[in-house]
């Protein structure tokens, strides 16, 4: 499923128009992404868990060459399911 398929997905079983719809899913999306930008976390309790994971730098090697380089600290959004997800999927 794509943006797409699921804005006509929650309008259809919203009742909504496709353009409130395509407003309340980008607004969904952007409320999320912000949220995690200020290191927030987003819980929909039923649903699951959207946070922000610190990497540590680290040392890699570069495939093609063999050399030795230095892989930067980062930020990482993670997902875990809720129980709510879980149970509806198995």
């Amino acid at each position: 499923m794509n943006k797409q398929d699921l804005i006509s997905a929650v309008a259809d079983s919203s009742g909504l128009s496709k353009s409130d719809t395509i407003k309340a899913v980008e607004g969904v999306f952007e409320a999320v992404t912000s949220a995690l930008k200020k290191g927030d976390e987003v819980r929909l309790v039923g649903f699951g868990t959207f946070s922000v994971s610190k990497r540590k730098a680290s040392t890699g090697r570069n495939p093609r060459t063999g050399e030795t380089m230095t892989i930067k600290a980062s930020s990482q959004p993670k997902f875990k399911a809720g129980k709510g997800l879980k149970d509806a999927v198995n």
